[in-house]
């Protein structure tokens, strides 16, 4: 038996143990990155270096950030804001937050920061509704996660930059791609997406948390309340940090070193004490993401990526509808942005797509801007981005919760991306 063929597997294994639930996700995601290792499918220092992946990092850094900025009383004055000005709505409620994370979404590329930036407020404006966080915290999600570098402002400014390079690498420079290319062929998506999460997401999310919360959580009242001068310092360091992340080009510091910096600075001035701040952080999640992560290297390493791309390139050959090539350019690295880190799986695939097209003398424009679109919309597994973890960490959700949210607006992603893109972008 291949490499290739034990991987799949253990990824079959992996998955259907994440769904059955018997075993903890964060142990099933060290048994599986084990399995892959003993198995040869997956490097030995590889798999370490998972441990110290800068997402992660990020990730953990932002539970502490987070729960810093939850101990203060400025996140209840703005949650009493939001909400005065609602009136008590909470698909109003849902316009104000859903708005403020396309914007961010567009300055941050990095969708685990947006929902650290927002979640906490989420949290607080449910909890004066009496709302369970888990009614919302998915949507919020999705929102942060498909609508990033949509708009050519901050990172969205590079996107035309990059598929262009795809284009010149693979020697097809007959096509280039515009400044507003990217924009134009995913507003509508944008639009969907956000009516979606404002009007109908939160029907869709279960009215109690189906696993305990353990963190993010709404703050505690219970809790003494903070120094003046620790309020001050926990709500500032809140703030320059999303200055920061919004101006991390300008300022060139990598973004996991300004969410560490602030997670450092919450315990150093006081906003939560060293025990607050570990407790802050989700392990399990955190192990379930390294998990992930070895699932992707492992199908990376095998070769998995190549292997099915070369079976979509052979098969889109073969069909004729425009509309049907542009669903398989879609739906496939849609599906496998769920286990894959959505970077490699764009390596391979737009190159991919390119050849594609180069092969039918058609115009890779709408197709490679598709698969782009694909790959930045993962959001239906915890294995799929970092932001998923953590908002499984504060909205109490499991695999199965998960996966049955994500499956209308996954095929409304689909259905107007393909429609959409296709159109404006035709082939030929």
């Amino acid at each position: 038996m291949n490499h290739l063929t034990i991987c799949i597997i253990i990824c079959i294994i992996t998955t259907a143990s994440y769904i059955i639930g018997k075993l903890p996700m964060g142990l099933t995601a060290m048994i599986s990155m084990t399995a892959f290792v003993l198995t040869g499918c997956l490097d030995p220092k590889t798999a370490v270096s998972y441990f110290g992946n800068s997402n992660g990092i990020m990730m953990m850094s932002m539970f502490v950030v987070a729960a810093g900025f939850n101990r203060t009383q400025f996140v209840k004055k703005c949650a009493s804001s939001v909400n005065s000005i609602a009136k008590g709505s909470l698909t109003k409620i849902m316009f104000g937050y859903i708005l403020i994370s396309i914007i961010l979404s567009q300055f941050i590329q990095s969708s685990l920061v947006v929902f650290g930036i927002m979640a906490p407020m989420m949290i607080a404006s449910c909890a004066e509704l009496k709302i369970n966080p888990s009614k919302v915290l998915f949507p919020l999600a999705i929102t942060c996660i498909s609508t990033i570098s949509t708009l050519p402002l901050g990172s969205g400014a590079t996107q035309f930059a990059e598929l262009n390079g795809y284009l010149e690498a693979n020697s097809y420079t007959a096509y280039t791609v515009a400044l507003t290319d990217p924009m134009k062929a995913r507003l509508p998506m944008l639009i969907a997406i956000a009516l979606y999460c404002i009007f109908l997401a939160p029907k869709f999310a279960p009215d109690e948390p189906v696993i305990k919360m353990t963190a993010l959580e709404a703050r505690k009242d219970a809790k003494e309340a903070l120094s003046p001068f620790k309020e001050r310092s926990g709500y500032l360091i809140f703030i320059l940090v999303t200055l920061a992340l919004i101006l991390q080009r300008t300022l060139r510091i990598e973004t996991w070193v300004i969410c560490l910096t602030g997670a450092l600075a919450m315990v150093l001035f006081g906003v939560l004490s060293e025990k607050e701040a570990v407790s802050a952080i989700n392990w399990p999640m955190g192990f379930l993401f390294v998990g992930a992560l070895s699932m992707g290297g492992a199908l990376t390493e095998t070769g998995a990526g190549e292997v099915i791309g070369g079976i979509l390139a052979n098969f889109a050959d073969k069909l004729s509808n425009p509309y049907l090539i542009g669903f398989v350019f879609f739906i496939v690295p849609f599906l496998l942005t769920q286990i894959m880190m959505n970077r490699t799986v764009m390596i391979v695939f737009i190159p991919i797509a390119i050849l594609a097209c180069k092969a039918m003398n058609a115009n890779p424009v709408g197709i490679i801007i598709l698969v782009q679109a694909a790959c930045l919309s993962s959001f239906m597994t915890p294995m799929s981005t970092p932001a998923i973890p953590m908002c499984m960490a504060g909205g109490g959700y499991d695999l199965k919760s998960l996966i049955k949210q994500s499956i209308l607006p996954a095929v409304i992603l689909c259905v107007i991306s393909v429609g959409w893109i296709m159109t404006v972008f035709p082939l030929h």
